[in-house]
């Protein structure tokens, strides 16, 4: 094992369990707080790391950016949201945390396959009595995907 700025390195070029931990923390505290405005320097003053060191590491333990793992958790949490019905796109867009209404719907096209409107259309609709899908199935057949991987004919979810 190496130190390289305060971050170990195990043999294969990964972070060992110490460091692991942190990243964990980081991780952790992007799902509580996704809708805070937070920022890789932050994160990383958090974890005392330096806000390269916290990137790359992050990207190598979880295999991407925390940016992007953000991004996906507020996503996530949209479409929850947009499932509702009763939040605009816009009223939606800001309390997940985005600042920028074009960047959410344009993240949230990459995800999910259909712009953030589309959805709230299709999936507005609320269940019949008796007849409704448990959450924990709903969040797993309704998860975002990741890398712009949304298939095209993927336009209908209800």
């Amino acid at each position: 094992m190496w130190h390289d700025h305060g971050v170990t390195i195990g043999p294969a070029g990964r972070p060992d369990l110490r460091d692991l931990a942190r990243l964990r923390r980081v991780r952790d505290r992007m799902d509580r707080e996704y809708a805070q405005p937070l920022d890789v320097e932050a994160l990383a003053r958090g974890v005392n790391m330096s806000a390269g060191h916290l990137s790359r590491q992050f990207k190598l333990a979880y295999g991407e950016s925390p940016y992007r793992y953000l991004m996906t958790r507020r996503i996530e949490r949209a479409m929850a949201l947009l499932r509702r019905g009763d939040l605009s796109v816009t009223e939606v867009c800001f309390a997940v945390g985005c600042s920028s209404l074009g960047t959410f719907s344009t993240r949230f096209t990459e995800l999910v396959g259909v712009p953030p409107s589309t959805y709230r259309e299709q999936t507005a609709r609320p269940a019949p009595s008796g007849e409704g899908m448990p959450s924990c199935v709903v969040k797993q057949v309704t998860r975002p995907i990741r890398n712009r991987e949304a298939p095209a004919a993927r336009t209908h979810l209800a």
